[in-house]
């Protein structure tokens, strides 16, 4: 995540910031200039951006203004009245029940997130042609009295379903711990589900499909039995040397969607490492290969070599800072070579560079 400073007074501020903490300035994330941007309210309710050479005035997104949930702006003149994420949501939770509206909330910052690391990338976030990438946030149950009924994770034909339970953190670690999963997170959910929309929008039906195949599997294989025996059997044996995580080895399109997911982990947290300069230097003797100096703007390095350089370094000092202070593993996660040519791979698709080029 790039990093953002106040334009009224430089102070630091987050991606989730709708005020300065140390000069009260309006914050909102413009998706034109893809950074944070501070404001001074209009008596008429309009924002001016503060130091802009260009005088033009925004607003809130929709959802920030009747919900509180989304700190991105649109222009007041504009067409929209909810910003670029927002207008990408078909169903949201019901706000009459109590604790959906915080919920959401939750779901909406980390979907941003998402959309923040797609807009970098320069990807499409809708198609000439179906599919077209939607979301919708449901719960299991309603009003009081409603009939539960489950809600499934996952994807289908651009429409991306979260079970708005991922966004209560008690219910999820009870998943994590019935799916025996070492790593789950709302942002996480995201970032695997649009990896399923992204194999129809990439791969697909395009020059990429053979050579996704070759690295990893034959994706005609029926998915629903496939799956069926991931959950009755387990995982293959041996999955760590080929795969990055246990679900991964289910079948080819859930390779794809895991691999494409920690390909975003990556960039997105090495982008933050780089806005803050971290520098990975361990005091040991032999620290060869434990070094790393982040400056790369992983958004648009070439070479994905270059990326992994700088994020097995980084991924070991922060799972060790974290297991410092109590935490799990920040990344609980071993890439074995395989992975990372599957990385690798993912990048070039990104990036329509072709693997020779590197």
């Amino acid at each position: 995540m790039r990093l953002s400073t106040c334009n009224s007074c430089g102070q630091l501020v987050y991606f989730e910031n709708t005020s300065c903490t140390r000069c009260g300035a309006v914050l909102g994330f413009n998706t034109d200039l893809l950074q944070m941007q501070s404001f001074t309210p209009t008596p008429e309710g309009l924002l001016t951006p503060i130091g802009a050479q260009k005088l033009v005035n925004y607003r809130y997104c929709a959802n920030g203004i009747n919900h509180n949930v989304c700190n991105w702006v649109v222009e007041a003149d504009g067409p929209h009245e909810l910003c670029v994420a927002c207008q990408l949501n078909r169903t949201i939770p019901d706000l009459g029940v109590a604790n959906n509206l915080q919920l959401w909330a939750k779901i909406e910052s980390e979907k941003r997130r998402l959309i923040y690391s797609l807009l970098v990338l320069g990807l499409p976030l809708t198609q000439a042609d179906p599919p077209r990438l939607a979301f919708n946030f449901l719960a299991e149950t309603g009003a009081a009295g409603d009939e539960s009924h489950p809600v499934l994770t996952g994807h289908d034909d651009g429409l991306i379903t979260i079970n708005i339970n991922e966004a209560d953190p008690a219910k999820r670690e009870k998943m994590r711990e019935d799916m025996a999963e070492p790593y789950r997170t709302l942002l996480g959910h995201f970032r695997h589900e649009s990896g399923h929309y992204y194999w129809d929008v990439l791969v697909r039906d395009t020059p990429w499909l053979e050579p996704v195949r070759e690295l990893f599997g034959d994706d005609t294989q029926d998915y629903s039995d496939a799956l069926a025996a991931h959950y009755q059997n387990g995982p293959v044996p041996d999955w760590q040397t080929q795969y990055v995580s246990a679900y991964a080895s289910s079948h080819p399109w859930e390779d794809w969607a895991e691999t494409w997911a920690h390909y975003l982990h990556i960039i997105d947290t090495l982008e933050t490492a780089q806005g803050f300069g971290l520098t990975v230097a361990p005091k040991i003797a032999n620290n060869q290969g434990l070094r790393s100096n982040v400056k790369i703007n992983p958004y648009n390095s070439e070479k994905f070599d270059t990326i992994i350089q700088h994020w097995l370094p980084l991924m070991y000092a922060l799972n060790s800072l974290n297991r410092s202070v109590g935490h799990p593993h920040a990344y609980p996660f071993v890439l074995a070579e395989t992975v990372i040519k599957k990385l690798d791979l993912v990048h070039c698709i990104v990036h329509h560079y072709l693997p020779n080029d590197q």
